[in-house]
């Protein structure tokens, strides 16, 4: 067994008493032996130097790390033995030279770790222990504290039922965890957004709320949302790394394995931010992608989704591929692509150019079929909009359809078109496309682009807006500029606002009129005949 961390300027001697440390045996419920503890005080007085032990739940010392006057190395123990609810099975004995408490890495380090203890003893004058400070998890509990921190006591007076107590604790540990409703199929998770620059408070909460609802499109548990105003995200860790600790000890408490970030992560940052917690870490395009493979069914979707997924990781991949490790598995990296992800940059650019073709290929299929379509002067009535605004609900309910269409944020990715009559045996071609998003992911839209070709033949345009949504105008906004990025903004559009039943028209009908708008009800059949009179007017006056 080595000796850890920083043996620079050691003796040989005090190198070759460090590694017989690991010889050491104590009583399995003694925190630590008073007779240990002094030769520990000692031997950091002598080398200046933080020394630490790691004590296994038999009383064997497991690993020895030495660090520096103010700080010790912690070596890296891969994941925590068990399941959920088990501690790691190691206390963590170290010294101070200043006898100062337990630090705020200590603490850190005793949750992430998941350690059964964590102690510092103290060195006084002449290398006798001084005062001791120990600290140890305690069972989630509502607005409770993570751990119980005692000290400063002296060494006679530690624990001497260490083994029972610990064991007691892990034991509630499990129950909290084992008796907890398994409410999403893709674990539990903590939200983040940080906000700097002009965004304020409502536009930082707005965005942190679509991002749960992603979450749960996701069939992710949301436990918590972190939300943190900064005057510069930090290069490094996005958030500052004092809230990032508090991150990793609320995740413990919580039985929570994932962290969702609202922005794009780079491949430094995502690296970074998982080494800190040791915890999965997605942004909000994986999440968004991840989404779209779990929707995707036909084989036009699937290729499409692989496409953005590739093209997602190509920049994030290192020069040895250590970044798929935290990229692709579960939530964030599933899908039709799964397991072609697990490729070289050079492979990946080839199978990028391969999908790019098949797609083209399929494209131009399509294009056949419009060209059909307006020799045969079909109209055609493209719906748009924002994401879970009710697009796919009012196809349904114009056409007695029954597409698919659910209370979540991208429910459909599919386009879907069906026909429409109206009186004196006209009709139209109505289709129903993926709902957009503000910050849609640029290889999103680039692999979904020939899909949007279809909104290129619309005469008309029906943008659904969900009215009840308190970010209706921010998502009317988000809607236009892509409109703008396809260079569709020539089509006319017809705003409708839809879900009239969730609010008091009275206090919408101003905003309606102004944009000349429909108010509408999508599944209320009733509600729709101003829409329908509103559509053929338009595009029969065209054609007359």
């Amino acid at each position: 067994m080595a000796v850890h961390g920083n043996l620079d300027g050691l003796k040989k001697t005090q190198v070759l008493f460090l590694e017989r440390l690991n010889e050491r045996e104590i009583d399995s419920n003694e925190v630590v032996s008073s007779e240990l503890g002094n030769l520990m005080a000692i031997l950091s007085r002598e080398t200046g130097r933080q020394i630490g032990l790691f004590i296994d739940r038999n009383g064997k010392v497991t690993d020895v790390a030495v660090g520096t006057a103010d700080k010790i190395f912690i070596p890296d123990f891969g994941r925590v033995r068990g399941g959920a609810g088990r501690f790691r099975g190691l206390r963590f004995i170290h010294t101070h030279l200043k006898q100062e408490p337990l630090s705020r890495d200590d603490l850190t380090d005793l949750t992430k770790l998941r350690l059964d203890m964590i102690v510092a003893i103290g060195v006084g004058q002449e290398g006798v222990p001084g005062a001791v400070y120990y600290a140890h998890l305690l069972p989630p509990s509502n607005n409770g504290p993570a751990h119980r921190s005692v000290g400063p006591i002296n060494m006679g007076t530690l624990p001497t039922d260490f083994l029972e107590n610990i064991e007691s604790i892990e034991q509630e540990f499990a129950k909290n965890v084992g008796g907890r409703k398994v409410a999403a199929k893709n674990g539990r998770a903590i939200i983040i957004h940080v906000a700097s620059g002009r965004q304020n408070t409502l536009q930082a909460e707005n965005s942190l709320n679509e991002l749960a609802e992603l979450a749960r499109s996701a069939d992710v548990e949301v436990v918590d949302r972190v939300l943190q105003f900064r005057q510069k995200i930090d290069r490094r860790y996005v958030l500052g790394i004092g809230k990032l600790e508090d991150v990793v000890i609320n995740a413990m408490q919580n039985d929570v394995d994932l962290l969702i970030m609202d922005c794009d992560l780079s491949g430094n940052q995502s690296k970074a931010i998982a080494d800190k917690t040791e915890l999965k870490v997605i942004d909000r395009t994986q999440l968004i992608l991840d989404i779209f493979a779990q929707r995707a069914h036909s084989a036009d979707g699937k290729l499409k989704v692989e496409l953005a997924q590739l093209k997602y990781l190509l920049p994030r991949l290192g020069a040895k591929d250590d970044a798929l490790s935290r990229l692709t598995g579960g939530i964030g990296g599933r899908g039709p692509g799964e397991t072609k992800l697990e490729i070289g940059r050079r492979r990946a650019r080839e199978r990028v150019d391969k999908l790019e073709k098949r797609i083209e290929k399929l494209s131009k299929g399509r294009a056949q079929r419009r060209n059909k379509r307006q020799r045969n002067e079909v109209p055609v009535v493209s719906i748009v909009g924002y994401t879970n605004a009710g697009k796919s609900t009012l196809l349904n309910t114009l056409t007695r359809s029954d597409v698919y269409a659910e209370n979540l944020l991208f429910a459909t990715l599919e386009t879907s078109s069906r026909r429409l009559r109206f009186p004196r045996d006209r009709e139209v071609i109505i289709t129903d496309t993926v709902g957009f998003i503000r910050d849609l992911p640029k290889d999103l839209i680039d692999a979904f682009k020939a899909s949007l070709e279809e909104l290129e033949d619309a005469t008309l345009l029906l943008h659904v807006v969900d009215v009840s949504d308190p970010a209706k105008q921010e998502h009317i906004v988000a809607v236009e500029k892509i409109l703008r990025d396809l260079k569709l903004e020539s089509i006319p559009r017809l705003l409708v606002y839809n879900k009239a039943d969730k609010v008091d028209a009275a206090d919408v009908i101003n905003d309606v009129t102004a944009n000349k708008g429909v108010l509408v009800q999508a599944t209320d059949i009733k509600t729709l005949h101003p829409l329908l009179e509103t559509i053929e007017n338009h595009i029969w006056q065209k054609i007359i």
